[in-house]
């Protein structure tokens, strides 16, 4: 099983990046659950939401304690929650910045890979520059780093349940997708 934790702020659409995943793995025949951590629900406040991914029917209802990825939607995040917490040996920290990854402190056996899903979101018109929407672009950086969901369940399933834009969301995450495969050759 495959546990991932968002990390984002009220408003920036973690919760819907979490039920995009889900989604999307679900398409390809895997069992799924998308949850969030109820408490100070209010915009701009830290929130967490949770995936899970398996190939056979997931009986575990707990909050995720130990995740194999974590996402931060901000990286304004990172000084004021420890985002890294629990996460697993050799698991992946991915944080949408516009810093490097060496710039992130976290455990040597965890992999930190940071790319700046804000400037693609602005470039598609999702959001704003005060409060960028940058859920699916990172989603689509996810799919590339982690492969744990194919760049078509993605995107089909962004055109469907985007709450609003589905094609410039689609194309975010297409782009922050190459970006991402940019990253990985480096």
């Amino acid at each position: 099983m495959k546990e991932i934790r968002f990390h984002g702020r009220g408003g920036q659409g973690a919760v819907s990046a979490s039920n995009i995943l889900a989604n999307s793995a679900f398409i390809e025949g895997k069992y799924v659950q998308s949850f969030l951590l109820i408490g100070a629900e209010r915009r701009g406040a830290p929130i967490m939401a949770y995936t899970r991914i398996d190939d056979k029917p997931i009986r575990n209802r707990s909050q995720i304690y130990s995740p194999d990825y974590v996402i931060v939607l901000g990286s304004d995040l990172v000084g004021v929650v420890d985002v890294a917490s629990g996460i697993k040996s050799s698991g992946m920290l991915l944080i949408n910045s516009d810093k490097k990854s060496s710039e992130f402190q976290c455990r040597s056996d965890v992999k930190v890979v940071s790319i700046d899903v804000t400037s693609i979101a602005l470039k598609h018109k999702l959001g704003n520059p005060t409060a960028p929407i940058v859920n699916t672009a990172i989603l689509g950086a996810f799919a590339r780093v982690s492969g744990e969901v194919g760049l078509d369940s993605l995107l089909a399933t962004i055109r469907e349940f985007a709450p609003a834009k589905p094609k410039e969301n689609a194309l975010a995450a297409e782009e922050a997708y190459e970006k991402a495969g940019e990253l990985i050759l480096k």
